[in-house]
Order: C-alpha cells, then structure tokens, then sequence
C-alpha cells in the first residue's frame, strides 16, 4: 500500500542528493589554520556599500536600515570567505556557508553558520556555529566538532572587526 509513495520520497531524496553531487570543492587552505591574507588586510574592496546595503555607518559601525554591526558583519564575510557562500541576510544577521571539504582532508567537510546578534562590536554579539561530517560507507555522517574551532572562528572575526574599525573601511 505505501511502495508508491516510498518509492517517490526516494526518488526524490536521490534527485536532490544528485543535484548536490555536481559541486566543485574548492581547493583552499585549512580551515584549522586559515589566516587573514595579507592582501585583505589593508584592502578596501569597496563592497562596504554592499553590505551595509547603501547606508551610511557611523563610528560604532552600525548602519543605517541594519541592525547588526556593520564591522562584525563585514569580517564575518571576510573571515569565511574561503567557504562557499549558501546564503547571507543582512537584516537577520545571518551567515550560512555551503560544505567545505580541505585538501588535506577530503573524507571530511564543515559548515559553517555565523549570527550577528547586535548592533555592538563585541564578543557578545557574534556566535559561529561549526558542522562537521566524516564520509563512512561512502555517505556522509555527522561528526563532533572540536569546540575549540567555533571559538576560533569567532577570534578571528573579531580580529577582522577590529581592523576593519581602525582602518575605517565601511565609512562612506
């Protein structure tokens, strides 16, 4: 009685697995060991604008129309930049990365998602959250993360903000 609809949920599940399987990984550094390149530290893109979505951020880093902190949002792009970007909501605050599988470790990806809670540049209003999967059997599994690894993450953010500030890159 319930074969059909067995089989069209599998079907389906195949189809959209099969449509994921198609994406390049990109061959990038380590995400254990990822560092600021010294070409972005002092860069200024021009993409404030663009995430600051046209409006105008004062000293505090906070822009107009958003409600997040211009600078942590801005690093939080540049610092998981060397993942594939799935989306980015700026109103929310919100950072989602695609899997990132490093060169040295094919048999195991991470995803990452970044929060700006607030409109403060502080510690308090950044969470990253880091996922992890070791390939098993020829499927994906999830697998624990090193805790050490979000907190990490969010340093170097941080880091980023701060420079970010000091330059005054997102004015104007």
């Amino acid at each position: 009685m319930f074969r059909p609809a067995i089989r069209l949920a599998a079907l389906g599940s195949v189809l959209a697995l099969a449509a994921c399987g198609n994406a390049k990984q990109p061959q990038l550094p380590n995400m254990q060991t990822y560092r600021i390149p010294p070409a972005m530290q002092n860069a200024n893109s021009g993409l404030g604008n663009l995430f600051t979505l046209g409006g105008k951020s004062g000293p505090s880093g906070q822009a107009t129309g958003v409600s997040v902190n211009a600078y942590l949002w801005r690093a939080s792009l540049d610092t998981l930049s060397f993942m594939p970007l799935a989306s980015a909501d700026p109103f929310a605050g919100v950072i989602i990365t695609d899997w990132y599988s490093p060169p040295a470790t094919p048999n195991e990806r991470f995803k990452a998602t970044a929060y700006v809670l607030g409109s403060v540049l502080s510690a308090n209003d950044l969470k990253v959250s880091v996922f992890r999967q070791t390939m098993s059997g020829g499927e994906w599994v999830d697998a624990p993360v090193d805790p050490a690894t979000a907190s990490g993450i969010e340093d170097r953010i941080l880091a980023r903000a701060a420079q970010l500030k000091a330059a005054g890159q997102l004015n104007g």
